[in-house]
């Protein structure tokens, strides 16, 4: 069932003040298996580039305290 105006105006105004948009560009053909890694896993591309900056944030912080 396709949304309302009213609807998309809404979900556009909570996703700006909530969210922040990060644009990432890879090579050419990286993103269908990307997709297809993140599809394996159960997830979005959005979830799994988010879960992967997570990790590498928090493995790195544990690196930092490490030394």
């Amino acid at each position: 069932m396709p949304q309302s105006k009213a609807h998309q105006k809404a979900s556009r105004k909570y996703n700006e003040k909530a969210y922040d948009r990060i644009e990432l560009k890879v090579t050419k053909g990286k993103k269908t298996n990307l997709q297809a890694h993140a599809e394996s896993k159960g997830e979005s591309l959005n979830a799994f580039v988010n879960r992967a900056i997570d990790e590498t944030v928090e493995r790195d912080n544990a690196d930092k305290s490490d030394t």
